[in-house]
């Protein structure tokens, strides 16, 4: 009994931690410089540099971001994926 209980509260644990993320957020400002639809690539000229993403089936905004390059946007990104794209 004290073996399945040990082993049921280590299972529990692992699979809580494998599906827990990080959150961490980044906000890039800047230019949108380039979008790639074949690729699913943008490029954000943020303070000198270049900052390539990806764009995923759940980004939001990304129906319009065709339409953005040239100007200024705010997108939010999680480890290199879109997730939000504004003006």
């Amino acid at each position: 009994m004290k073996i399945l209980l040990t082993t049921l509260a280590a299972l529990s644990i692992t699979a809580g931690s494998s599906f827990a993320g990080c959150g961490k957020v980044t906000t890039t400002e800047g230019t949108l410089k380039s979008f790639n639809a074949e690729s699913k690539q943008l490029v954000v000229e943020s303070e000198g540099k270049e900052v390539k993403l990806s764009i995923t089936p759940t980004t939001k905004g990304a129906d319009k971001v065709a339409k953005l390059e040239g100007k200024k946007v705010k997108v939010l990104s999680e480890h290199g994926k879109a997730t939000e794209i504004g003006k």
